[in-house]
């Protein structure tokens, strides 16, 4: 939540974003009764997230605190420079990130006899599905997803079955939407648990009245005014929005350096006021009387000419000015911005400590890829938590869909980010070699370890089904060609000594 740290002389200190806050409610089961009393208790925690949230885009947006800049001397000069180092982190993250769509692989199960069969009917259902995905665009829906919580820490999806408008030939039975987190919420039990108990979308009636829309795993609720005006079964057995979160913290990627970012923003403001002040400098007169049309006669001419008021001191005329040491505001800048950098998890792009000798690896450690990688990973385990919660909805989609042949069960899948997958290819191609070499190492480890492969199960098993074939094609090969030069050797050699021609109808005997 954000809290004040205190006040100073020009009243509160701007608040300090920590995270979102996690909306519980005192309620293990939601239903007609208390859906009420539980979605009025849920709403102030909800607003103050949602307010964060919408401060956190609009900073992302540009609409920055140096835009309301105040400067109490030379007001006429009061330059306000955003530098966006908060789109550009987001930016990363997300290309990074999502260089390449999601993929749904299938996991290798040990199981009966008749596995093999199994695994293949498997395989091709994880690829149907992912065939549905692609038609739903899902790729697009996670990059708005990651975006929403790349900035605010949290991000919503909803998942329900096709209307009869939006039903398709061809397509998924289902809907996937992105849902904005300044208007969704979930609220979770309080127990150790913490399951969610319900979710909650606000919309606009077309009175211009606000509704809630809740959700539970069996039911739907449209609230109003403090009342239930409609409500509908879930037949999904899971709730339709799912919540996504980037950490544990519920922070997005450059809520920690907001601090930091801001100083940024001071500091390339003051330097272009400088350069301006410097321009635009005061005039000072030493020991003579100049009024206003005698000023601006010299601002027209160029020149003045002024009378010495004591003749005991000299007189002079010249400009006030205290450049501001770039130099040192250029160190300054840096330091802020390489800190921002190493918080987060972001590589630097100054090639500092460069050596034409580094190695591909030296690089990726000294330039700031690995943290990263971590980072990512980081993500990764987060999103794969909620991306079960989202199948467990599409798949019982899917098996209540009279046009759609998926029955999978969530242990079956795995979700596969494709981000490096094909960086230091030479490098895992020959790692796999090794391996395969080594007679003490399975084929099947070798090519989950190598990092070559998406999917490295379907990997070796196409493989091995390729080795075999091969070895088959090989070994009849092989065959024809020794009975080819047999019958040849036979031939070349003729009747055979002590051996009689044979009568005719006779079999002559093999040599």
């Amino acid at each position: 939540m954000a809290d004040t740290i205190g006040q100073d002389a020009n009243g509160p200190v701007r608040p300090v974003y920590k995270g979102r806050a996690t909306v519980y409610s005192r309620f293990d089961e939601i239903c007609e009764d208390n859906v009420v009393q539980a979605l009025e208790e849920a709403l102030p925690c909800f607003r103050a997230n949602s307010a964060q949230i919408q401060y956190l885009w609009s900073y992302y947006k540009g609409v920055q605190p140096i835009l309301g800049r105040e400067k109490k001397v030379r007001e006429d000069i009061n330059n306000t420079v955003v530098e966006n180092h908060a789109q550009e982190v987001v930016a990363f993250k997300i290309g990074y990130q999502l260089a390449e769509p999601l993929q749904y692989t299938c996991r290798m199960q040990e199981s009966d006899d008749d596995s093999d069969a199994s695994y293949d009917d498997t395989l091709k259902q994880v690829n149907e599905l992912n065939t549905l995905m692609f038609a739903e665009d899902k790729a697009s829906c996670d990059r708005d997803l990651f975006e929403w919580m790349a900035v605010g820490g949290i991000g919503f999806r909803m998942c329900e079955a096709d209307s009869a408008a939006d039903a398709e030939d061809g397509g998924a039975p289902f809907e996937i939407y992105t849902l904005d987190p300044r208007r969704t919420f979930v609220v979770r039990s309080r127990s150790y648990h913490h399951r969610v108990v319900m979710s909650v979308w606000a919309g606009i009636d077309s009175d211009d009245d606000e509704v809630y829309n809740v959700y539970t795993d069996e039911m739907w609720f449209l609230v109003k005014n403090g009342s239930v005006r409609d409500r509908g079964p879930i037949t999904y057995g899971a709730n339709p929005i799912v919540e996504y979160q980037l950490n544990n913290a519920r922070m997005g990627v450059f809520e920690p350096v907001l601090g930091l970012l801001d100083a940024i923003n001071v500091i390339e403001s003051n330097r272009l006021d400088d350069i301006e002040q410097t321009v635009q400098a005061l005039m000072k007169f030493v020991n003579c009387e100049v009024d206003k049309d005698e000023f601006l006669e010299m601002l027209d001419l160029g020149a003045v000419k002024v009378k010495t008021i004591d003749p005991q001191f000299k007189s002079d005329i010249d400009v006030i000015k205290t450049d501001l040491d770039q130099t040192g505001a250029q160190v300054a800048k840096e330091d802020l911005y390489q800190s921002v950098v190493n918080i987060c998890g972001m590589p630097n792009r100054n090639g500092q400590g460069g050596s034409t000798s580094d190695t591909g690896a030296a690089v990726l450690l000294r330039d700031g890829w690995t943290l990263a990688e971590s980072h990512a990973k980081s993500y990764e385990l987060q999103f794969k938590r909620a991306e079960r919660d989202f199948l467990r909805v599409a798949l019982s989609i899917c098996r209540q869909s009279a046009d759609c042949a998926i029955d999978l069960r969530i242990r079956d899948i795995e979700l596969a980010f494709n981000r490096r997958n094909y960086e230091n290819i030479l490098v895992k191609s020959q790692v796999l070699t090794t391996m395969l070499e080594s007679e003490k190492v399975h084929p099947q480890l070798a090519f989950q370890a190598c990092g070559l492969f998406t999917d490295p199960d379907a990997a070796y098993r196409q493989s091995q089904e390729y080795a075999d074939e091969r070895g088959t094609d090989l070994a009849a090969a092989a065959m024809a060609v020794a009975s080819e030069q047999t019958v040849a050797r036979t031939v070349a050699a003729g009747p055979q000594a002590g051996v009689p021609e044979p009568e005719e109808g006779e079999i002559a005997p093999v040599a």
